[in-house]
């Protein structure tokens, strides 16, 4: 069983009579659902994911202006309750919001993951909000929505804006060029070849955050990103690539077959580009590429940012 349809066994078999059906002056602001950090709000948790942080619960998101009254009542039902479920027990609860489950303010949770209550972001915030943030800020479920306001700021959250899609786009593309075809031969050359490995790693690094650029999604905290990139509509095949690029050995005698996989792992991008419509050079260089993707952004003052500014 996963963590998500734990949770949302469990809210339907005590949480909804406790939570919902108990506080009627409050069930029609407040949503309940599982959604933040964890594997679990992915849908990416398995057996190993069982040993930590995984438990039947759920999040209560309450109003900003809810009573400390109201609050305490609610934290109460939550914490009575069964502390058993399906094989699974529940661990011990910190105050609102101090774990992943539980009495969580919607400001508060919000917030944390992109610095703006209510989801409304500058195109400068968009621009550089760490992109695992914004996922953690819209994954997940929500099994009930009295006002749906909870959901309405999600909906907010998930496109970010042409705009900054396409800085963060560019700035990735710039630093992949630098790092694999430029830096990753030189590296080898100077017979360094622990940093021609690190070359090969940032340049990996970059062009998955520009492949989630391309496919509009939100890249996943790191140890999730081979997962997420073999699911994505447009160039999946790079994950087993780049996996090879940054799991063997970098020195003289793999630096051609290596370089020669940079370059067609480039060319497949720039395909992309070019089918998207986002690029205007014709070159197997990503640097223009870059240059040309930061020239399609129409607001004056994020394009004349630094291309580097979200990365």
């Amino acid at each position: 069983m996963t963590g998500l349809e734990l949770s949302r066994k469990y809210f339907d078999a005590f949480g909804r009579q406790a939570i919902v059906d108990k506080f009627p002056e409050i069930s029609d602001k407040i949503a309940v659902g599982l959604c933040g950090e964890g594997s679990e709000c992915l849908g990416y948790d398995d057996g190993v994911s069982s040993d930590h942080d995984f438990e039947p619960g759920f999040c209560v998101f309450i109003p900003d202006d809810t009573d400390e009254h109201t609050i305490f009542r609610l934290e109460r039902a939550y914490a009575k309750l069964p502390q058993e479920f399906e094989g699974y027990s529940r661990s011990h609860l910190a105050p609102v919001g101090g774990r992943r489950h539980g009495v969580i303010k919607i400001g508060d949770f919000f917030e944390k993951f992109t610095g703006s209550r209510d989801g409304e972001l500058s195109l400068g915030a968009w621009a550089v909000i760490p992109s695992h943030y914004l996922l953690s800020a819209t994954n997940g479920e929500v099994f009930y929505d009295g006002s749906g306001e909870f959901t309405k700021i999600r909906e907010r959250l998930e496109k970010m804006p042409e705009d900054a899609r396409l800085k963060r786009l560019a700035g990735n593309l710039l630093l992949s060029k630098q790092a694999g075809q430029y830096n990753f031969l030189r590296c080898i050359e100077h017979g360094e070849y622990g940093a021609a490995q690190l070359a090969a790693i940032e340049f990996s690094r970059h062009i998955i955050s520009a492949v989630f650029l391309l496919n509009n999604k939100y890249e996943p905290f790191y140890k999730w990103t081979f997962r997420a990139l073999r699911e994505l509509p447009v160039l999946p095949e790079l994950s087993d690539i780049l996996e090879f690029l940054i799991s063997t050995e970098s020195n003289k005698k793999t630096a051609e077959n290596k370089y020669g996989i940079i370059e067609d792992v480039c060319s497949m991008v720039i395909t992309e580009l070019q089918n998207a419509g986002i690029t205007d050079a014709i070159c197997g260089d990503l640097e223009k590429h870059a240059y040309s993707v930061n020239d399609k952004i129409k607001d004056n003052d994020l394009r004349t940012q630094n291309v580097l500014m979200s990365v």
